[in-house]
């Protein structure tokens, strides 16, 4: 069967120039953005009773953007200064370019890994005397607990945000030919909102073994899966599956 459109459970990039869009124009294919899940701050509150005080850390491990907001608008509520000496080690350049809506670049000391969680575990492990923080979800990886737990640190979790499913009531009737998932809690949030849903004729895409795991669990028929040694973005397993597809 063809591929038209696609509906992504993502919000739609913010970039002019995304390979979703360059994807659009190639294979003539409608794309849609979603977010079928979305975030929401604890309270100072709620970070109290994990008593976490941020002043007793001296290094801060920042994997996602969200961890940034929620640091520091949580500082800003319980009004704490931040010193200057706070060490940041961010997952990515994307993660550590971000940090600078709220630090001054060189007036901090930042280090930043390449991608992955792994790609940074050497350059915490070369500062093993600080006591680090790990801003998180209440969905945060038990590997990426673990592995910290691994180099011997003293460290702690806060728990400064959670995922919360979408209300997706307005596409009740609207059906796409692809569905897009990179999280768990994307399919979670498909049967949540849509307990009766049935495949059918319905590609599923999904992004990373978890989430292959929980589409498995759910019952779902996998058509697309990334990444891949061949497709190492959606973007590219999609447009692969379309070629074959849309002859």
């Amino acid at each position: 069967m063809k591929v038209k459109t696609i509906l992504v459970s993502q919000p739609a990039p913010k970039a002019k120039q995304s390979p979703y869009f360059d994807l659009m124009d190639k294979q003539k294919v409608k794309i849609d953005f979603r977010s079928f899940i979305h975030v929401e701050g604890l309270s100072a509150r709620d970070v109290r009773n994990q008593k976490i005080d941020f002043l007793s850390f001296t290094a801060v491990i920042f994997t996602s953007r969200n961890a940034v907001d929620n640091y520091f608008r949580l500082a800003e509520e319980m009004r704490i200064a931040i010193p200057d000496s706070m060490k940041y080690f961010c997952l990515s350049e994307a993660v550590a370019f971000y940090l600078q809506k709220y630090v001054v670049y060189r007036k901090r000391k930042i280090y930043v890994g390449t991608r992955t969680f792994d790609d940074i575990l050497p350059l915490i492990k070369k500062h093993k005397s600080e006591t680090y923080l790990l801003p998180c979800s209440d969905k945060v990886k038990p590997s990426m607990l673990s592995k910290l737990n691994e180099l011997d640190l003293n460290w702690e979790k806060a728990t400064l945000f959670k995922t919360v499913i979408s209300d997706l009531s307005d596409l009740e009737d609207v059906f796409y030919d692809v569905l897009v998932f990179f999280s768990p809690s994307g399919i979670k949030s498909l049967f949540e909102n849509f307990p009766s849903f049935k495949q059918n004729d319905t590609r599923i895409a999904v992004f990373g073994n978890s989430t292959v795991k929980a589409a498995e669990e759910a019952g779902l028929k996998i058509d697309i899966a990334a990444p891949s040694k061949e497709t190492p973005s959606m973007t590219m397993a999609l447009e692969k599956y379309i070629k074959k597809a849309n002859k």
